[in-house]
């Protein structure tokens, strides 16, 4: 099975009470394969202790439990040592999300553009903001 372009993405909240309102726009994307989840981890430093990572089946929040059918094909590529590093700035109580997934609707371009013998210089995003 071909693999599309893998994108990590790091997300930081305020707060430590996650409600949940981006878990129903990754499953859509997810449903309508847009997207495959690789790998989720969630990073929540509370006051001024260390960041702790958790792994989706350690987290006991009920909105962050509905990730569960999302992330059930997650490959465990994102190492805790990626978490603490990719994380290591966030301020005290808040959280936050590292998601790696493919862009699987981009697949056949990746094939085409390595069976025509060429390869990616450059991949840029721009946040939102």
């Amino acid at each position: 099975m071909s693999t599309g372009p893998l994108e990590l993405v790091v997300l930081k909240f305020p707060g430590n009470d996650f409600k949940g309102e981006i878990i129903p726009e990754i499953q859509k994307a997810v449903d309508a394969g847009v997207i495959r989840l690789i790998d989720i981890l969630l990073a929540i430093r509370i006051g001024d202790e260390p960041v702790r990572v958790l792994e989706i089946s350690e987290v006991e929040d009920e909105a962050l439990k509905r990730l569960e059918p999302v992330a059930s094909d997650v490959t465990g590529l994102l190492s805790e040592q990626d978490a603490f590093a990719l994380s290591a700035d966030l301020p005290a109580d808040s959280s936050g999300a590292l998601l790696l997934f493919e862009h699987s609707g981009a697949a056949p371009i990746a094939d085409a553009v390595v069976n025509a013998g060429g390869g990616v210089i450059m991949i840029e995003r721009s946040p939102r903001a």
